[in-house]
């Protein structure tokens, strides 16, 4: 598509609207192929990006579901974390923001471990997985009297950290600013658009759940849900993966001789605000005590609004009336896993005119 750039050169390719998690990775993506990025974002709104676990798992669900594209995503999105984690940190100690590591499933009873067990006979699902954990290292802080399984190749993305580390990175080359932008602010052309004086071949709207309330695809189908999720102090945590079973329990650091967890989620899909709640708030602290061993203190809650989607898949593409308007939004719960091969496929789209996946493009929603 770039071939169609105008003679008169614009300010840059691509402006970005949004700086989370999907914006972040859509410009460090564009960068890398050599387009000329600039990036919007509202600093008056709040991030889904700023709650958001930044946990990626491949096999998820009570069922031990193989997330969507696994085969695909994963490979690929502890590639582009590692080598963004050395490009913004430059390995200095304290800024890495990109962590891998496995989730460890307690078996909740015998049953559970004969389903479990079988499942994971399945070679799509046996390259994912250890069935004989170090059980007796994770019995120190969590009830598993009939063992557990460990997946492989998760990990965890600190997305407040990344996402400063991005805006730094993109501020001090010039290229973002703080700015909240509707569709009013853009003139549309035939050939871009022009925001603020600056003409620009394509504008990318990636503003998470507020792409809801964006005039262009309001006609999208999502489906947002409310999350919660809880930090706790332990004075001693010995576990250094992931647990999972019926809420996460994420280490984060220790600091002050006390270890911190990060412990969630809630799902609620009415009273969609950014306050937490009380009801949130019990729910987890009743799993999560049903879960450890270990007495533990909550020192904060946080409520955030996910940009899932009525298919629960991604919206990529392009306006139908507008073709320079595009949107790269909708990536739910998982979109920590799913933004780096998409935007690796909407690169590719752009500079040598590759089809976008055709599960997440938004023409399967066009007759709305």
């Amino acid at each position: 598509m770039m071939a169609d750039v105008p003679h008169n050169r614009p300010a840059a390719d691509v402006l970005i609207v949004g700086q989370g998690v999907a914006g972040s990775v859509l410009a460090l993506t564009l960068l890398q192929r050599g387009l000329r990025v600039r990036v919007v974002s509202s600093a008056s709104v709040p991030s889904a990006s700023g709650v958001a676990a930044g946990i990626v798992n491949p096999l998820t669900g009570r069922k031990l579901v193989k997330t969507w594209l696994a085969d695909q995503l994963f490979p690929y999105l502890h590639h582009f974390y590692s080598a963004a984690d050395q490009q913004l940190s430059g390995g200095r100690s304290g800024t890495s923001f990109f962590t891998p590591l496995d989730v460890y499933r307690p078996y909740r009873d015998a049953a559970e471990q004969t389903a479990y067990e079988r499942a994971v006979a399945d070679p799509a699902l046996a390259r994912y997985v250890t069935i004989q954990p170090d059980n007796a290292q994770y019995g120190a802080v969590v009830s598993n009297p009939f063992g557990g399984l460990q997946v492989t190749g998760a990990g965890w993305v600190d997305l407040p950290r990344f996402i400063t580390a991005v805006r730094d990175w993109l501020g001090a080359q010039g290229l973002f600013q703080h700015a909240d932008v509707s569709a009013n602010d853009l003139q549309i052309r035939p050939d871009g658009v022009t925001y603020n004086g600056q003409a620009f071949r394509y504008v990318i709207f990636c503003e998470g759940p507020h792409g809801a309330a964006n005039s262009f695809f309001d006609w999208l189908p999502y489906s947002l849900v409310k999350g919660e999720v809880l930090t706790a102090e332990v004075d001693t945590y010995p576990v250094t993966n992931i647990i999972n079973q019926g809420v996460f329990v994420l280490p984060l650091s220790a600091e002050s001789g006390r270890y911190r967890l990060r412990i969630g989620a809630t799902y609620a899909w009415d009273n969609l605000d950014w306050q937490t709640t009380e009801a949130g708030r019990s729910f987890l602290e009743t799993k999560a005590r049903q879960l450890l061993t270990i007495p533990f203190r909550v020192v904060d809650q946080q409520a955030g609004i996910r940009p899932s989607t009525k298919d629960r898949r991604p919206f990529v593409g392009w306006h139908p009336t507008y073709p320079a308007v595009g949107i790269f939004g909708g990536m739910g719960t998982k979109g920590v896993s799913l933004a780096p091969y998409l935007a690796h496929n909407l690169a590719n789209h752009l500079t040598v005119g590759e089809e976008i996946e055709p599960a997440v493009q938004i023409t399967r929603f066009q007759a709305l």
